[in-house]
């Protein structure tokens, strides 16, 4: 709050590394999805990248900040093998980007939903469905222009989330579609999300738990088939 309570003058240029998500069997108090806690404050940028490209161009951004940012990384994405340039480079803060086209519906994500949409991609469009998928990558600030844009081209939307669902980055997404682009739906917004529960600490409760790409494509099959009337 420094920023507003000081006229402009006071800057606070932090940057908190921070793990985030369930599926390592380490119990509800290391496995929450934080990100809708710290996106709801001013003042707080929150990112939370997909992909090892992503990651090394939002560090240096969020170095480069002059606000507080809460950098999430998934713990089940430390694994996950890219191309990343050994050069410097920064990727802005509020631009979401489409690592997908598609016609039928959008599905917005971020970090390791992202990867969980995309494998329900491959599945649809093995039975003629082409969903276009928004990774969000930063949520404050919040690229709604690049969401609105592909919802007014496909008329349905998809909001995957592995926070819990209430006041949910999903949530969030989903109320400003409606808003501001209800006309141009033509199906009801859907949500996948986990329960809205503690994450277990049982290896099988987990699993169940977490959303799926199955859940993503029976969420996508649902809206292709329930028109808005």
């Amino acid at each position: 709050k420094f920023k507003y309570m000081f006229g402009g003058k006071a800057e606070t240029p932090v940057v908190i590394r921070a793990m985030v998500g369930a599926g390592f069997r380490a119990a509800a108090q290391h496995s929450q999805m934080l990100t809708p806690l710290f996106t709801h404050i001013p003042g707080i940028k929150v990112v939370c990248p997909s992909t090892p490209y992503d990651t090394k161009g939002l560090l240096i951004q969020a170095i480069r900040e002059n606000d507080p940012v809460i950098f999430c990384e998934h713990k089940n994405l430390y694994g996950f093998e890219g191309e990343v340039p050994e050069a410097s480079y920064a990727i802005p803060f509020g631009e979401a980007n489409v690592v997908r086209d598609g016609r039928d519906a959008t599905v917005v994500a971020y970090g390791l939903m992202v990867h969980r949409a995309l494998e329900a991609a491959a599945s649809l469009a093995k039975e003629g469905i082409e969903i276009e998928i928004v990774d969000l990558r930063t949520l404050s600030p919040i690229d709604m222009d690049t969401v609105l844009d592909s919802v007014t081209r496909t008329g349905r939307l998809v909001c995957v989330d592995e926070a819990n669902p209430r006041c949910s980055i999903a949530a969030d997404v989903s109320a400003q579609v409606a808003m501001q682009a209800f006309g141009a739906l033509t199906a009801g917004i859907e949500m996948v999300t986990p329960p809205h529960v503690p994450v277990p600490f049982s290896p099988p409760l987990e699993d169940l738990y977490i959303p799926s790409a199955a859940q993503v494509a029976a969420a996508v099959r649902k809206t292709l088939k329930g028109g808005r009337h």
